[in-house]
């Protein structure tokens, strides 16, 4: 098992931009893949990005692409999140959270953080 603490999150400007950040402990992390997902208050949680800890490689839901950038410091074992562009409509809290595999099921990640709260004033 690995834990997994998000931070970064808070109040921005429509417009804005915020770097969210997620700190891995415990089990080595090579073989896992890191992914961020947001949840709304009334909705279901929805994947975001996914990036294999190992090559590097990502993926991205078509809702964030092009504003949205996951990448990850494997020296300093925390993956990030840059926001852009931001929009009411991304008011949510945003967790990161760990799979074995590249995946953007929300029940094929085994471990997640406690989530930071993004608010995004218009």
């Amino acid at each position: 098992q690995v834990q997994l603490k998000e931070s970064g999150g808070g109040l921005v400007q429509a417009g804005g931009s915020l770097r969210l950040s997620c700190a891995v402990s415990g089990r080595t992390f090579t073989r896992y893949a890191m992914g961020w997902f947001r949840q709304a208050p009334g909705k279901e949680r929805e994947f975001l990005a996914g990036i294999s800890w190992t090559t590097g490689s990502t993926y991205y839901a078509d809702s964030v692409k092009g504003r949205f950038t996951i990448s990850r410091d494997r020296t300093e074992n925390t993956g990030y999140l840059q926001m852009n562009s931001l929009a009411p409509e991304d008011t949510a809290l945003y967790y990161c959270a760990a799979s074995v595999g590249m995946s953007r099921w929300v029940n094929e990640f085994d471990d997640w953080g406690q989530g930071t709260q993004v608010t995004v004033s218009s």
